[in-house]
């Protein structure tokens, strides 16, 4: 049966307009998505096979081109459509960011690092560049790889931050395990740049580790 002969009531697109999107199982929102289905399957129908084919939704979201296109009713045009959905979903954040000090919207500075890091394959770190009043300046990735205290050179997070004319920072990196627990590695490190921040006045708010789950912060654990 076609979606369009279901009940209103039962319809994902009615229902996101009548009770919002968050009423919605995973299924029934990436059925809005996909729009149509496939022949003997509904839209809602090749959704739930695709969740079950990937594991998971996040797994869909981050598949690369060559992996999602292989599915049945994919290809490089829902390809690209998901990415540019999921990349207007980070500048929004990044907006929201933007529009209060980070000291007062911890949780928009929370969610905007997980959705920059959290689907990346290795580790990325990166830096949120704050001015006098917090606000963001900018975001950047500096380092790629595995992250230590000889991977991520202090140096050029200072050149940035000079380059910025920055007043204060938030570092962050991913661990793409899905544990932020911070390793002795990262404690190291984040002294490392601290003090090499301080030469330059620049202040270090705050460093937080996205895996599963709220990033960790490790100013909230008393770890710098």
């Amino acid at each position: 049966m076609s979606i369009r002969d279901w009940p209103a009531a039962e319809r994902p697109r009615e229902r996101l307009l009548e009770f919002g999107s968050a009423s919605l199982s995973d299924a029934e929102l990436l059925a809005i998505f996909l729009r149509t289905g496939v022949s003997g399957k509904s839209a809602v129908d090749l959704a739930r096979h695709l969740l079950v084919q990937f594991g998971s939704l996040r797994s869909l979201l981050e598949a690369d081109r060559t992996t999602f296109s292989k599915e049945l009713g994919l290809g490089p045009a829902k390809f690209a459509q998901l990415q540019a959905a999921q990349e207007m979903g980070r500048r929004h954040l990044a907006e929201q960011s933007r529009q209060k000090s980070a000291l007062e919207s911890p949780q928009a500075v929370r969610d905007y690092l997980k959705s920059m890091l959290r689907h990346e394959p290795h580790e990325v770190f990166g830096c949120l560049f704050l001015d006098s009043k917090h606000r963001v300046l900018a975001f950047e990735t500096l380092f790629r790889g595995s992250i230590d205290t000889t991977s991520v050179y202090p140096r050029q997070v200072v050149k940035r931050a000079l380059a910025h004319n920055a007043a204060a920072m938030i570092l962050c990196h991913n661990h793409p395990s899905g544990n932020p627990e911070p390793s002795q590695a990262d404690r190291m490190l984040t002294r490392r740049l601290q003090e090499a921040l301080e030469l330059i006045d620049v202040r270090v708010l705050d460093h937080f580790i996205v895996g599963d789950g709220e990033p960790l912060s490790m100013a909230e654990y008393g770890w710098m």
